[in-house]
């Protein structure tokens, strides 16, 4: 087992589920929110190796909650993956400063593939 932790921003439950299911048979600890307003906190809180940020996550949003993630210090080194089905998401997850982009409907194995990019020993 890795030991590694990945936080999931995402208000749709069927994603979270998803996700949470695929990545833990990849050996991952997975934490989930349904909001981004306290996403320092809970980056704080859980101290992921890798967070999968939802562009649509009510209150802030994902560009919003990944610019300050990149801002703060103690959390800018935390690769952030955005995941949106706007066809601009390539250019959403740079302006934002996310490390990668997932577009939905999302393809699993471009998730894991993501994923082990980011969380390679």
């Amino acid at each position: 087992m890795n030991n590694k932790t990945i936080l999931i921003f995402d208000d749709d439950q069927n994603v979270q589920e998803i996700f949470s299911i695929v990545l833990e048979d990849m050996g991952y600890t997975i934490k989930c929110s349904t909001t981004s307003h306290d996403v320092l906190e809970k980056a704080s809180r859980y101290k992921p190796d890798l967070i999968l940020m939802d562009n649509w996550i009510p209150e802030i949003g994902g560009v919003v909650a990944t610019k300050l993630l990149k801002g703060h210090s103690e959390f800018r080194s935390i690769p952030v993956i955005l995941v949106s089905a706007n066809s601009e998401v390539e250019e959403l997850a740079k302006n934002a400063l996310a490390d990668g982009f997932l577009g939905k409907p999302f393809d699993l194995d471009r998730l894991e593939k993501l994923v082990e990019e980011f969380l390679q020993e």
